[in-house]
């Protein structure tokens, strides 16, 4: 009986860690997910540190019972900052973190870059390109029960992303230097990654654009498993 008693238990501790791995669009996006946790152990300390930086922040939103609302921001809005807001909002529907709203934005405006967009689609993304202008729109879907990321290029307090009361996470050195404040941020906390455009055009570009997809996702889920 004891066995059982502990057998339900872990079952039920199971089941309230990752209650809506379920809800995931794909298989293979569950697959994915499951395989980045799985890689957490390897984070370097240093990223670690900033990670948890985040994590503590947001906690802190938390206690004072504020949505919390994280804008990523990159120079063009183009690549790291899209894959940053992505990977946030679907950490937080997957580990059932509510009030979290994730952005992204830039210093300037571009586009979502096409070779990011198919990085994310790879990893088990549903992408809709809405419009066909020089800057589209597109929609991504990571739930079968959460509306779709609307992603386009935008400056980082360009609407729809809030103008104040937010978190900034600045995904790139580039940015990080042009911005040493954000104004209407509550926190700003620098998180750059290597721009996987440096290979656009060679036979790594693929490989480049996974790498870095697949190291923001393993980041991002680990601050939201910090927040169960």
């Amino acid at each position: 009986m004891r066995i059982i008693i502990c057998l339900l238990i872990t079952a039920i501790q199971f089941h309230t860690a990752f209650g809506n791995s379920e809800t995931m669009l794909s298989e293979t996006l569950n697959r994915y997910i499951e395989t980045s946790l799985n890689q957490t152990d390897s984070i370097p300390e240093n990223r670690r540190q900033i990670l948890d930086q985040i994590a503590k922040t947001i906690k802190k939103q938390q206690q004072k019972n504020q949505p919390i609302n994280l804008n990523f921001i990159c120079t063009h809005n183009s690549r790291r900052s899209h894959l940053s807001q992505i990977w946030a909002q679907t950490a937080a529907a997957y580990f059932g973190i509510e009030r979290i709203y994730a952005y992204s934005g830039g210093t300037e405006s571009t586009a979502f870059n096409p070779r990011a967009v198919a990085a994310i689609q790879r990893a088990g993304f549903q992408v809709e390109k809405t419009t066909a202008s020089s800057n589209p729109v597109y929609h991504t879907r990571f739930s079968t029960q959460h509306p779709p990321l609307t992603n386009f290029s935008k400056v980082f307090d360009q609407a729809p992303n809030p103008s104040e009361g937010f978190i900034a996470v600045m995904t790139c050195d580039d940015a990080d230097k042009k911005c040493p404040a954000v104004f209407g941020s509550d926190a700003r906390i620098a998180l750059t990654y290597k721009d996987p455009k440096a290979f656009d055009g060679t036979d790594r570009e693929t490989l480049a654009y996974d790498e870095r997809c697949r190291q923001i996702s393993r980041e991002q889920l680990y601050i939201f498993q910090q927040l169960q």
